[in-house]
């Protein structure tokens, strides 16, 4: 692509964001509130409920699908944006679920309660991992809104991460078993 069409291309992404800052931002506070604790058994339907939003997240901006997985343990959500099968993929990882905030006596503000000060979010998760992957998914809406996706975009969000990934490597062998078989 030419200098001037990544310009055009910079200039529709910035009003795009510009235009729906405020709804990203809610969305992202209320992924934040999710108490997806993934060590702690009596979160399992938070974990359950986290990866419906992040489903329902990825649909909303612009996936062609979006699925939960059920595994032997908490829940894999695997969405995906075909623009051109012929065109290069990009595959987006990231996990929605978080440690426990214990001790919650250190916190100034509740774990699951976001707040914001001088630009920062603090809350759990913010970082590690819903703010980055809700960045990417974030990334996919502009693209896709503003027809500038170059490539097609795969994402895995699973909710095992900060507890070893146990689940995930059966998930992505059963997945390259699938697209084995449709190749042939």
């Amino acid at each position: 692509r030419s200098v001037t069409d990544q310009y055009h291309f910079m200039e529709a992404w910035k009003k795009y964001l510009e235009e729906n800052k405020e709804r990203f931002l809610d969305e992202l506070l209320d992924l934040l509130r999710i108490p997806s604790i993934s060590a702690r058994s009596e979160h399992k339907p938070d974990m359950e409920r986290c990866a419906e939003a992040v489903k329902d997240c990825l649909l909303r901006s612009g996936a062609d699908s979006a699925t939960v997985h059920h595994t032997d343990g908490h829940p894999i959500v695997y969405g995906e944006k075909i623009v051109d099968p012929s065109k290069p993929t990009v595959l987006v990882y990231g996990h929605y679920d978080v440690q426990p905030a214990d001790p919650l006596e250190l916190w100034k503000s509740g774990p699951f309660e976001p707040t914001l000060k001088e630009g920062k979010i603090y809350a759990r998760g913010s970082a590690d991992d819903k703010g980055q992957f809700y960045m990417h998914v974030k990334a996919l809406e502009i693209m896709t809104r503003t027809g500038t996706l170059p490539v097609n975009i795969k994402f895995c969000i699973e909710g095992e991460e900060e507890i070893g990934s146990a689940c995930l490597a059966t998930f992505v062998a059963a997945r390259s078993e699938e697209h084995t078989s449709e190749l042939q």
